[in-house]
């Protein structure tokens, strides 16, 4: 199942949070992967909407059990997900008000 969450980037951490991103799918990428595998993620991306009032980023996940997935992140040890804690903690402007108005999937028919 694919899970989308949009929360609003302090704009001063607009380019530390893109330069972060960018080292996890560049030279951290396979110390990434090792943490997806372990939270049960099958794939992530993120996008960043810069907006009137300020960027957003868009993140989705696609994973089986979310709730199992975060507890994973919220205890892990390993460095990168400390880190990414860190940076994103410290750019999280608030929440997006957001609805979804879409929500198909294939195994439904």
């Amino acid at each position: 199942m694919i899970h989308l969450v949009a929360r609003r980037l302090r704009a001063d951490h607009r380019d530390r949070v893109i330069a972060w991103l960018g080292g996890i799918d560049g030279p951290r990428r396979p110390e990434a992967l090792e943490s997806l595998a372990a939270e049960g993620v099958d794939h992530e991306t993120a996008m960043i909407i810069d907006t009137s009032e300020g960027p957003i980023i868009v993140y989705a996940m696609q994973t089986d059990d979310l709730e199992r997935s975060r507890a994973v992140t919220d205890e892990s040890q390993r460095p990168i997900d400390a880190e990414h804690r860190a940076v994103m903690r410290a750019a999280d402007a608030g929440p997006v008000a957001a609805e979804i108005v879409l929500d198909l999937r294939a195994d439904e028919r």
